[in-house]
């Protein structure tokens, strides 16, 4: 099952727990002459290159300091790790990271030192290792800094060693998919009650972009106890949580039964929500069916077919729109580029939605018609056949995704008085979500 093979990459003390299975999420799978060899751990999944459920999370063996010195011509320390390793530490960070109770405030894990009074060009009188594996410094007036070489090893300057921070932080790594997706599900009652379930629902969530949760109450308010369960709902202007119904005079597209486009929602924001849920309390009897693409993958798909255009979308600022009467009246104006890159070039975020793209195009006349064949051609990517998953939201079916690499979108239905199609939605933001993945993180790791 897919969730215990996510349990074995990413959570592996937790392959030993039989409840874990329980809340196993479905395999998702992703074919091609393109899949990458798989290590064992991951042999039930076909992943692609360096975009796998790995986790960085990963409990590390314990580091032994072998010697330290100072180089004080570099003014760095220098440390040498039992296994043979070496890492270097500048004296200013090391003195401004002092965990001392005078310079840090343990408590909120907050420096208290500052940097007024930090003297960036410090040196050093002595460095040593302990007995008990630290590494004490001496400085200069005589201030005394202690730290532990796991703590030291986590922080290391080294590329690699970046990279597995960076990723331990943020769990970067994504699973790309096409329409052979089939969408990692859970339990809705499960997710709620139980951390090892939630864990798993949120990894997944940020590996893969999407997950359904089965088994929710067919009534309002499930969105907002699924919320609870993370932190706190981001208000917009279209409320705490919003009515997806045909609605006579409607102040948004999706407030009709007419076909929605793919889409991201917001980005008439220039900080559009991160995070998605939708509740189905009711389906249409025709049509209504929900339509999904992987964003990354196909920005990914564009910049191999079409540098250029990948050029255009990640460099031009586009204008975008929403007006009206909702939580309370609201006229936006945005500008945001189609793609956001890293400063690496690593895709980050789509920001794409035919209904509020303003009429207003803030461009040099002769950069308009590029801009329409580069937003042409995504568009065309992202209505491949074999790149969108079709499915079908019934009644107590809650899907949760990231808004900001999904576009999502629906077919036209029929609405009728006997069964009229209402789903409920909310957002969240990423700080929140991530936030409550690494508590849950640690509080399943020392439950172990």
């Amino acid at each position: 099952m897919w969730m215990s093979t996510v349990a074995r990459s990413a959570l592996p003390a937790l392959q030993r727990s039989t409840s874990l299975t329980r809340q196993a999420l479905r395999a998702c799978r992703r074919l091609g002459p393109t899949a990458a060899p798989l290590p064992p751990c991951l042999i039930s999944l076909h992943l692609r290159g360096r975009h796998t459920l790995e986790s960085a999370s990963l409990p590390s063996s314990r580091h032994l300091v072998r010697h330290v010195r100072a180089l004080d011509d570099d003014r760095q320390m220098e440390v040498e790790w039992e296994d043979g390793g070496h890492s270097l530490y500048p004296f200013t960070w090391l003195r401004d990271n002092c965990q001392c109770p005078l310079c840090t405030l343990q408590s909120a894990q907050a420096r208290t030192l500052l940097l007024a009074d930090l003297d960036i060009h410090t040196g050093v009188d002595v460095v040593e290792v302990t007995n008990d594996n630290k590494v004490s410094i001496v400085w200069p007036d005589q201030h005394i800094s202690v730290f532990d070489a796991e703590w030291l090893k986590k922080r290391c300057f080294s590329p690699a060693a970046r990279q597995a921070m960076q990723e331990e932080l943020f769990l970067n790594r994504r699973y790309y998919w096409d329409s052979t997706l089939r969408i990692p599900s859970a339990d809705f009652d499960e997710v709620l009650r139980d951390d090892k379930a939630a864990l798993t629902w949120l990894l997944a969530l940020r590996r893969v972009g999407m997950v359904y949760l089965k088994g929710a109450p067919a009534e309002q308010g499930q969105v907002a106890r699924l919320a609870e369960r993370i932190g706190y709902l981001r208000l917009t202007f279209y409320g705490h949580t919003w009515q997806v119904q045909d609605k006579p005079m409607a102040n948004n597209v999706a407030y009709t039964s007419g076909k929605l486009s793919l889409h991201t929602d917001y980005p008439a924001l220039h900080f559009a929500p991160g995070v998605q849920f939708l509740h189905c309390i009711n389906q249409a009897k025709e049509g209504g069916e929900s339509e999904v693409v992987d964003g990354f993958h196909m920005a990914e798909q564009l910049q191999r077919e079409d540098p250029e255009a990948f050029q255009t979308l990640t460099s031009l600022r586009v204008d975008f729109t929403d007006t009206g009467t909702d939580y309370c009246d609201f006229m936006l104006q945005s500008k945001n580029c189609i793609i956001d890159v890293d400063a690496d070039g690593q895709v980050v975020k789509i920001n794409y939605n035919n209904a509020t793209r303003d009429s207003v195009l803030d461009l040099p006349v002769h950069q308009v018609q590029p801009f329409y064949r580069a937003l042409k051609a995504y568009v065309d990517i992202m209505n491949r056949p074999e790149n969108v998953v079709t499915y079908r939201m019934e009644p107590g079916d809650i899907v949760t995704f990231d808004n900001w690499r999904l576009l999502h979108g629906r077919k036209s239905y029929i609405s009728r008085l006997e069964r009229l199609r209402h789903l409920e939605g909310c957002y969240l933001d990423w700080d929140e979500v991530m936030s409550r993945l690494r508590i849950l993180r640690k509080a399943v790791h020392e439950d172990l």
